[in-house]
């Protein structure tokens, strides 16, 4: 009986002893994590300023009429192109055609004045000469000639005037551009040089870009313009692949003591229409290029509380997180000042679900940054 019991006790604790067997089994290894993945690559790579800029005309003019008259006709459309010395507007001409008839036939009645005084001079110098006549009665005859002389010389300028104001009847375009709202119609009555233009054009090729940088950057910006062409880029709505490149030509002549900063404008050839006058614009001032900088995309950067860092592929596919400190963001290119070497290869999709010793299964890995 005894035996039994004992037996039987010996059983119990085997039973209760197997769960705690199983228990210690070592748990199941954690399936690889899918990544994406690229190589640190040595490239040239622009060393620049960053700025925000405001797109200017190249040039702007206020289009007025120098005469008064009726507007009759509008010769282009809001919005259009308009080409230098393109017809704009006519205003009535009537007026300043009767002007110049006027003058016209006032200048020739004078002429024929003049001649006929030019030929009593010449009869009545041969009379004086011979005692026909007093020498006062000839000065008289000259006095007269001289007199319509002058007067033919004022008709003359009253013509060239009346000519003049009848070609204002006709409003060319000065410059080449766009025009914008049409601020008077048809049928209106225009007033000379009045203080509301008629329509105002902005010349946008070429085109400008005028922004501001901290002081301290103006050294650095007079030594590279000194030594030749200083490139400047633009990106319109944060589109990063397709930047506007242009030249640095000005550089203001003294610095805005209130804000510390230095204006600069730069010119764009605006082919393409990409640049309006007021649009706000990302600036990139490229001073330089660095040869052989280490270049990943951008987002294979990740920001944790120890700073900046990437995940590393080791040769036995686990990862490391590597701390790097990067020199410049250009576009989905980040440049590494320090932390990582060429040819390694780095993490750029699925870091969330890594930690440090993880084991990645790589997807795809791009050889180069385009």
């Amino acid at each position: 009986m005894q035996k039994s019991l004992h037996l039987i006790m010996v059983l119990s604790i085997l039973l209760i002893s197997l769960p705690s067997c199983k228990s210690k089994q070592p748990p199941p290894k954690k399936p690889p994590v899918p990544v994406t993945a690229s190589y640190v690559e040595k490239k040239s790579m622009p060393v620049y300023i960053k700025a925000i800029g405001n797109v200017e005309a190249y040039s702007q003019v206020s289009v007025k009429s120098q005469i008064s008259g009726i507007l009759t006709r509008v010769h282009f459309k809001e919005g259009q192109f308009v080409k230098k010395g393109e017809l704009l507007f006519t205003i009535d001409p009537a007026p300043y055609e009767a002007a110049l008839k006027q003058a016209t036939a006032n200048l020739a009645r004078d002429v024929a004045q003049l001649n006929n005084a030019r030929t009593e001079v010449k009869r009545y110098e041969e009379l004086v000469k011979k005692g026909y006549i007093s020498a006062s009665q000839f000065d008289q005859i000259k006095t007269n000639a001289d007199s319509l002389e002058a007067a033919v010389k004022a008709d003359e300028a009253i013509v060239e005037n009346a000519r003049l104001q009848l070609k204002y009847c006709y409003i060319n375009s000065p410059i080449s551009g766009k025009a914008g709202s049409l601020i008077v119609h048809e049928g209106n009555l225009i007033k000379a040089n009045a203080d509301t233009p008629m329509v105002i054009i902005n010349q946008i090729k070429p085109i400008y870009v005028t922004f501001s940088v901290p002081e301290q950057f103006l050294p650095e910006i007079k030594k590279y313009m000194s030594t030749g062409k200083v490139k400047t880029q633009v990106f319109i709505n944060k589109d990063t692949e397709h930047p506007v490149e242009g030249i640095l030509t000005f550089i203001e002549n003294a610095v805005d003591p209130d804000t510390g900063t230095i204006k600069l404008k730069s010119i764009f050839n605006n082919n393409d229409n990409r640049l309006w006058p007021g649009q706000f614009v990302d600036v990139l001032i490229i001073l330089t290029i660095q040869k052989d900088a280490l270049v990943i995309p951008s987002k294979a950067v990740m920001t944790g509380q120890g700073g900046q860092f990437v995940y590393v592929i080791k040769e036995d596919l686990s990862v490391e997180n590597r701390p790097v400190a990067v020199s410049r963001t250009i576009a989905d290119e980040a440049v590494i000042e320090k932390g990582l070497q060429s040819g390694e290869r780095i993490v750029t999709d699925g870091q969330l679900r890594l930690m440090p010793g993880s084991k990645v299964q790589v997807k795809e890995t791009t050889e180069s940054i385009k």
